[in-house]
Formats: structure tokens, C-alpha cells, sequence
């Protein structure tokens, strides 16, 4: 958890599953990607962009959501049975493109960022900069097919971010892979700021709801979703939710 997590972002974004009326639409929170979904472990409450837009894209529709938090590998599993209508926050990929339904727009995109200890003199590296190099990637986690196809990019895997943190520290591997905002915050959290540094980055990428295909009201939700997606980005709703986000971060 992001030391002082909850000063930082002083009357942020809290959530907690609803159980009022009618059985709410359940859906897979991921716990520990902050700032845009990450379990409190001393509340109990889910935090961050994602909940939130999630949130006030199916009110639009009229339609009450709970959310079950667990680790984002977990949480994809369960998405692509029927135990959770939908799991957040995914990207798409060659390999799962055809694994679960998508609405159409992104939620919010994000770089996935190259990070290297501060010695690195280079600030421009891309995928072919990897190659030939050792990389700390998030099991579970998804990743350009690029490249993880690549034969010449020797890839080591970890159960989280933190953890391949402390791979690029120890020097096990020369870069990791980390979303832009998530990285920095994880950095801070490990107290390794100035010590790790942004290098490059892979690509910006969007940010899903992936729906079960075998859940019953899968393929409806991610229509549901889009349609309510776009009615929050019409009302103005969207561009609140950004700005209020930004600001908690101090990006305005």
C-alpha cells in the first residue's frame, strides 16, 4: 500500500460493494494498482479512478454494481468463467481479444513504461531497446504481443510490481515494465525514488472492463457499458471524474 495513500489523495475516491435492493452486478475489482483501483487493507474499501467511472457508467444505465477485490491474474480467471460479470483494469491483447466481451471505448489509457536504475544514461528506449536485455514483467499482468513474443528479450516474471522492483534494485534484471502513474507510485512506496527512473516506454494503452463469456449477462453488460460510457462522456460526467482525479494527483 502507497505510504500515506489516503492524506495523498484527502477525500478521494472511497467505495464499498452495495447490497441494497435488488442483487447488484458483480464485478472484479484488481486490489493493488493504484491510483486507478487498489484495495485499503486497513478499511476494507475500494479506491481509485476505475471504481468510480465504473460506477457512474452503469448508474447511467440504471444498474447497481458490487465489486469483489483480488489480484488482477484472479480476477481475469473469474472473468473468463461466470463467477464475475466482468473483471477491470484490462487491456487487450492478440491472446485475449477473443476471450472475453469488450465495449468499445477504453475507460482511461495509460504508457506502459520502461524503468531502469538511474545509471541508465538513455531517456528514449523502446521495444527494440529490449532486446538482447534481461526484463521484469507482472505475472498475470497483460503485455504487448510484440513483445512477449520476441525470442531476443529474455523476460522474468514476478508476482508483483514491488517484486520486480526489487529485481531491478538487486540487479537480476537491467529494465521492468510498469504502467506510468502505478510505477511512480509503487517507486515512491518502496522509497526508491531518484534510484529508479522512467527510460522509455512501449506503447499507451487503453484500459477495459473485460465481460464473461460465460456469464449470462456478459455480452449485454459490455453493451450496456458502452452505451453508458458514452452517455457520461456527452453529460460532462467523464470530464468531472478526470479532473477531480488529476487534481487528488497534483496534476492540476
Amino acid at each position: 500500500m502507497v505510504a500515506g495513500w489516503g492524506k495523498w489523495l484527502a477525500g478521494g475516491l472511497w467505495l464499498a460493494a452495495s447490497h441494497t435492493g435488488a442483487a447488484p452486478l458483480l464485478i472484479g475489482a484488481e486490489d493493488d494498482w493504484a491510483p486507478y483501483s487498489v484495495l485499503n487493507r486497513e478499511t476494507g474499501q475500494l479506491q481509485g479512478l476505475a471504481p468510480e467511472l465504473v460506477r457512474a457508467v452503469f448508474a447511467t444505465e440504471g444498474i447497481e454494481v458490487a465489486f469483489r477485490t483480488l489480484p488482477f491474474a484472479r480476477c481475469m480467471h473469474d472473468a473468463k468463467s461466470d463467477q464475475l460479470a466482468g473483471c477491470f483494469d484490462a487491456t487487450i491483447t492478440d491472446e485475449n481479444r477473443d476471450q472475453y466481451f469488450w465495449h468499445e471505448t477504453p475507460m482511461f489509457s495509460e504508457d506502459l513504461a520502461i524503468f531502469a536504475l538511474a545509471s541508465e544514461p538513455r531517456r528514449d528506449l523502446d521495444l527494440a531497446s529490449l532486446k538482447g536485455k534481461r526484463v521484469g514483467i507482472t505475472l498475470g499482468y497483460t503485455y504487448p504481443t510484440n513483445f512477449m513474443a520476441d525470442p531476443q528479450i529474455a523476460r522474468f516474471q514476478a508476482k508483483s510490481d514491488a517484486q520486480i522492483l526489487d529485481m531491478l534494485a538487486r540487479g537480476r534484471v537491467d529494465y521492468i515494465l510498469m504502467n506510468g502513474m502505478p510505477g511512480y507510485l509503487k517507486i515512491r512506496e518502496k522509497a526508491l525514488t531518484g534510484q529508479v527512473v522512467k527510460v522509455g516506454k512501449l506503447s499507451t494503452d487503453g484500459f477495459w472492463v473485460a465481460f464473461s463469456r460465460q456469464h449470462p449477462l456478459g455480452e449485454d453488460m459490455a453493451k450496456r457499458f458502452e452505451k453508458g460510457l458514452q452517455k457520461i462522456k456527452m453529460n460532462g460526467t467523464y470530464d468531472a471524474l478526470m479532473q477531480q482525479f488529476e487534481t487528488r494527483l497534483g496534476a492540476r
